[in-house]
């Protein structure tokens, strides 16, 4: 029998009202985050992969709001579960659950920090907010979670400011920060970004290592395949807002059903392909959100499209057994 999942988002429409028109965000997406696997949400800038994390800590930004769905915590304490959209953004029930529950890695952390404080003082902070531990206390657990993501000589890098340390150690930094209250849930949102290829790598194996010793539960996002393929036990992919394709990580790589599941992975370059050959590329651009084609929003740069119908009937996800669903009219009763 599988386990009871401690994260579960169904049909989750996260939309903007803007003077132009409404701008569907997240159109619809459903997954389960499960005790001690990475789940990998993967697609093209602009696909609304962080939109979606974002609403699960009910801190997307105005005008954008969650106009249905919902997004259900279980605790591991035997509390009844939390349903998070039901709770103001802004309330203390969600404001515990931020960071204690749920803990996010932002994109850049250059961004994300406070230049003014220490980084000590930053993660300080967040330790006293989550804790009864008095300043003294949360210092020293401050210093050990900077060791315990590999910073060196972390007594005194705790009272350096952000622009003094690297991009890799401030990635680090930030993974300390959202570690020190003992989240079971991380959300690392492009954690890779900007960062040189070794440091790419030190910094996955840390999630990694982290994940596997401390039991916690990963969502990563990337636009990158090759992440996924590195980090991710279950793969959510995405374009224009809606989950186009789920399932295990190795039957997606090795077996990918929807055409845009296919495109993606046919685009990385491969050690056994021809010599000086041209790499694959999808035609055209993922569309402006406020310009949504009718029917499948993916048919107009497919391959497989099949006109008066996939221009038509948005497809339903359909079951394949295994924990896979696509949701493409060439697995659906229509085909």
């Amino acid at each position: 029998m599988a386990a009871e999942p401690i994260l579960s988002v169904r049909g989750l429409r996260t939309h903007f009202a803007t003077r132009d028109g409404v701008v569907r965000a997240v159109d619809g997406v459903s997954f389960d985050v499960t005790a001690g696997r990475t789940l990998g949400i993967v697609g093209e800038s602009g696909c609304g992969k962080s939109v979606m994390t974002r609403s699960i800590l009910r801190i997307v930004d105005p005008p954008g709001r969650i106009v249905e769905g919902s997004i259900t915590l279980r605790f591991r304490d035997g509390r009844a579960p939390v349903e998070l959209t039901a709770l103001r953004d802004d309330g203390p029930e969600i404001r515990a659950i931020r960071g204690k529950e749920i803990a996010l890695i932002f994109q850049e952390p250059m961004a994300s920090f406070s230049q003014y404080y220490t980084v000590g003082d930053q993660i300080i902070e967040a330790i006293r907010l989550h804790s009864d531990l008095d300043a003294k206390q949360a210092r020293a657990r401050a210093i050990a979670m900077l060791r315990q993501v590999g910073i060196p000589s972390a007594e005194r890098r705790v009272d350096e400011y952000p622009f003094q340390l690297s991009g890799g150690l401030r990635q680090r930094v930030m993974i300390a920060m959202a570690l020190a209250c003992g989240p079971r849930i991380l959300i690392a949102d492009e954690p890779t970004t900007a960062l040189d290829v070794t440091t790419q790598a030190q910094v996955l194996d840390l999630l990694r290592e982290l994940r596997d010793r401390e039991g916690l539960s990963i969502i990563i996002i990337t636009h990158d395949m090759g992440v996924i393929a590195e980090m991710a036990d279950d793969v959510v992919v995405m374009y224009l807002g809606r989950a186009v394709e789920t399932g295990p990580v190795d039957a997606i790589f090795h077996d990918p059903k929807h055409p845009y599941t296919q495109a993606l992975l046919r685009s990385i370059p491969s050690v056994d392909a021809t010599p000086r050959s041209r790499l694959a590329t999808m035609p055209g651009a993922i569309p402006h959100p406020l310009n949504r084609p009718p029917g499948c929003p993916f048919h107009p740069r497919c391959d497989r499209a099949k006109p008066g119908l996939c221009d038509r009937d948005m497809p339903e996800a359909v079951s394949l057994g295994e924990g896979r669903e696509v949701a493409c009219v060439l697995y659906g009763g229509a085909a």
